[in-house]
């Protein structure tokens, strides 16, 4: 009986860190070993591809004058879009589907390096081929441009920069807050995830397309072969979920994981009253 606690203390931590609970390790070779890790990586590839295409289509498909509504729609395609494909993905991968993402993760020490590396390699893979299936399947006469990100009239490199930092800071703070394994029930991280990322659309699409995702600028800049201010969509979000790593993990609330057994049951007791946990006898192990 004791296995089995363990098991489903395992399962819970796994559940709550998107299947990647932290090792220990920082650096892991054996774990290139892991069938369950090429999973996840191919998982994040595909996932890169589908936002990207699905994402990008739906903002440069719609029609009309580029009006308040217009980019109200926009906010709401890729919010769909990231809330769509983190509960398709998100427990194989942990549905980064982000460098910035993935690197704030790193950081955090919530995955290792080698996870890290595999992953963006993967979405940056995934974003190139996306590219190029937004290019191929848009008709030339709707492909406009293609939802290519790049600072609007009046605004400066610098502020640039500034805006996708400070979205990306909260986009991955929000991923931090809606795994913490500390946090009294699981809620819907997807649904909220994917209004975060809306909301930083209504909130910067003006000034810089709120990429907020290096990869999702890489995959519109191959479509439309524009590459003007592409340097603020790689350094702005890394830096802003590297600082939201740190800010969270050591200020905020840093991560503690679940220490024992009885606290996991306990946890799952809480969360799930009713249910046939109540009927488990805790045993403490060692």
């Amino acid at each position: 009986m004791e296995a089995l606690y363990v098991h489903i203390a395992n399962k819970l931590e796994n559940i709550r860190y998107g299947r990647q609970a932290p090792s220990g390790k920082i650096l892991d070779l054996t774990e290139l070993k892991s069938l369950e890790l090429w999973r996840a990586v191919f998982a994040e590839f595909l996932a890169q591809v589908l936002f990207v295409y699905l994402g990008c289509a739906s903002a440069n498909a719609l029609a009309g004058p580029k009006d308040d509504i217009y980019l109200i729609k926009i906010a709401f395609a890729f919010g769909l879009a990231i809330m769509a494909l983190i509960q398709m993905f998100g427990h194989v991968s942990g549905g980064h589907i982000n460098p910035a993402v993935t690197i704030a993760m790193a950081v955090a020490m919530n995955i290792s390096i080698i996870r890290a590396v595999l992953y963006v390699s993967a979405q940056i893979i995934g974003a190139i081929v996306g590219g190029f299936l937004l290019k191929g399947l848009t008709p030339i006469p709707f492909r406009d441009n293609l939802a290519v990100t790049n600072l609007g009239p009046g605004v400066t490199q610098a502020q640039g920069f500034g805006v996708e930092l400070v979205l990306t800071f909260t986009l991955v703070t929000v991923i931090f807050g809606t795994t913490d394994p500390n946090r009294a029930s699981f809620g819907s991280p997807a649904i909220l995830i994917g209004l975060t990322v809306t909301l930083g659309h209504l909130a910067g699409i003006n000034f810089t397309g709120s990429s907020m995702n290096p990869s999702r600028s890489l995959g519109s800049a191959v479509a439309a072969d524009f590459w003007d201010n592409h340097w603020i969509y790689w350094i702005g979000p890394i830096a802003g979920g590297i600082l939201s790593a740190l800010t969270y993990k050591l200020i905020i609330n840093p991560y503690k994981g679940i220490l024992n057994v009885e606290e996991a049951i306990s946890k799952l007791r809480s969360d799930y009253p009713g249910s046939n946990f109540e009927d488990i006898t805790l045993k403490t192990v060692e």
